[in-house]
């Protein structure tokens, strides 16, 4: 048997929507990091049939099939057992599929030695899970068009600006809108969406700068500004898209007091209502502190930026 673990990247240039046809391609580029505080671990067995456990409970999921019947085009893949657990919420906002997708193509790679480089794993990674393209990487990572080819890369290690995250969780239960449906939803009703898709390339150009610069000043304000017309973008679908809740605006207040008070931080949000505030190399215990303070939060996890996706050498599920 195989068994990798990966761990759930926080974008922080966004990216919301898809090209039409087929392949899973997004219709934005985008920049993350890969967050070592949340781990999804994943083992593939051959088995009589396909199968998929998530968090224990026999799960069908389209997605999975289809990443499942893409690579037995190319590969000889029998059937498979899927295992799979999160230490963390799934589908709530915290980029399970991500992780989980990252997880399953680098697991199955392992058990059945297809050789994949990690450029290829990203790729069949993305056709689940777009964002699972960056997650096949450590540190920063992105998801970008490169000679017309859409492919995840590391941006630069997670040694090189060991950024930390606070993740102040608000809401342990699923979303009620899916991310692909959401990004539908956005793509077909919101005035906005086109708008949002010409301006993608220069915040994905200032991210990118910004972290080969180590710039800290210049990455909080464009990845807020990214946070801030993912989310317009959001509420201006019909119906509208709103993921947040009052723990999740009082997160953000925090987070914006702490920063006004000195510390080097701030804040982004998915497709969820969690706040995650990314702050420079030593603030992470005084942001945690406070975090968990907010009103509402219920928990808090800290994360240095992590590895990406891998074998490891003993199961991790019992």
């Amino acid at each position: 048997m195989a068994t990798a673990i990966a761990h759930p990247n926080i974008a922080l240039v966004k990216y919301w929507g898809k090209q039409s046809g087929s392949g899973n391609l997004p219709a934005t580029p985008s920049v993350s990091v890969t967050v070592a505080g949340l781990t999804t671990t994943t083992r593939v067995v051959p088995a009589e049939r396909d199968a998929l456990r998530i968090n224990g409970d026999i799960r069908r999921e389209s997605k999975v099939k289809s990443l499942l019947d893409a690579l037995r085009d190319d590969f000889e893949v029998p059937p498979v057992s899927i295992e799979t657990r999160n230490d963390f919420p799934t589908g709530a906002g915290l980029a399970s599929s991500a992780s989980g997708f990252a997880a399953l193509v680098t697991a199955i790679d392992g058990e059945f030695d297809l050789g994949l480089t990690p450029r290829e794993r990203s790729a069949w990674s993305r056709q689940g899970s777009a964002s699972a393209a960056r997650s096949i990487f450590g540190g920063f990572a992105t998801l970008a068009s490169q000679d017309g080819a859409w492919t995840g890369a590391e941006l630069l290690a997670k040694d090189a600006w060991p950024l930390e995250v606070v993740i102040a969780v608000t809401a342990e239960e699923p979303k009620p809108v899916s991310s692909s449906e959401g990004m539908e939803r956005s793509r077909s009703t919101s005035p906005f969406y086109d708008a949002w898709c010409r301006h993608a390339d220069a915040d994905f150009d200032t991210a990118c700068r910004a972290v080969a610069e180590r710039d800290f000043e210049s990455l909080c304000e464009v990845a807020e500004h990214s946070c801030h017309k993912l989310h317009a973008l959001m509420l201006s679908s019909r119906p509208a898209l709103l993921y947040w809740n009052q723990a999740t605006v009082a997160a953000i207040e925090t987070t914006r007091q702490l920063r006004q008070a000195g510390t080097p931080v701030f804040y982004t949000i998915d497709a969820g209502p969690q706040v995650k505030a990314v702050c420079a190399p030593g603030y992470g215990a005084g942001v945690a502190k406070l975090l968990a303070r907010s009103p509402g939060v219920l928990r808090v996890v800290r994360g240095e930026l992590g590895d990406g996706a891998r074998i490891v050498a003993e199961p991790r599920l019992s």
